[in-house]
């Protein structure tokens, strides 16, 4: 994280996510007001199960909106994404364009040196997180190697299946009726048709 100090003189923004449909915004967007966040300020986001950013608009236009100085206000950081080195991305990302980050839940306040140092620590944790990740898959695949036993995921239909989804395909079968009689959706049976 960058030592420069960063104090929130611009405008205070809010940011609300819920993961599902089912799910309300209500409590944020009470918490947010009551953190003296403007309503018309508040930009939202409902069922983002996807990670990409653009399955966000809420969070990509809050970020195209902001400027230095500025503070952004979620109820948790973890609203800021859907795993931990997502959130520290978007944390660093805030912190490189001296956007101010508050946290209602875990009291963090990058305007102020412990936040900073708070934020800091979270994304040390989220990049250890992540590389002890990569470490083992890594030495899980390589177990599977040493075994002989396949790596990846297994294949949706085996070798009679798929030359049966071409003779099908080939006696005039449509391709909705050849997924559904092999139990299979239509983008398996167009790529083991295009693997001819």
């Amino acid at each position: 994280m960058s030592a420069t100090v960063t104090t929130a003189t611009g405008v205070q923004l809010g940011y609300a996510r819920v993961s599902t449909g089912h799910q309300s915004l209500d409590q944020q967007l009470d918490a947010l007001a009551a953190a003296g966040v403007e309503p018309d300020r508040i930009y939202t986001d409902k069922l983002s199960g996807n990670s990409a950013r653009e399955q966000r608009p809420g969070l990509a236009a809050l970020l195209d909106y902001a400027r230095p100085g500025d503070a952004i206000v979620v109820v948790g950081i973890d609203r800021l994404g859907r795993n931990a080195a997502e959130v520290m991305q978007t944390i660093r990302e805030l912190g490189e364009c001296n956007i101010v980050l508050r946290s209602l839940r875990e009291g963090i306040d990058t305007s102020n040196a412990t936040g900073r140092m708070v934020a800091g620590v979270l994304a040390s944790l989220a990049e250890l997180e992540l590389e002890l990740g990569r470490e083992r898959r890594t030495a899980a695949r390589e177990a599977r190697r040493a075994r002989g036993q396949a790596i990846g995921r297994p294949k949706a239909l085996d070798p009679a299946k798929a030359a049966l989804a071409r003779r099908m395909q080939a006696s005039g079968e449509p391709v909705t009726t050849i997924a559904t009689a092999l139990g299979v959706s239509r983008a398996t049976i167009y790529r083991v048709l295009a693997e001819d």
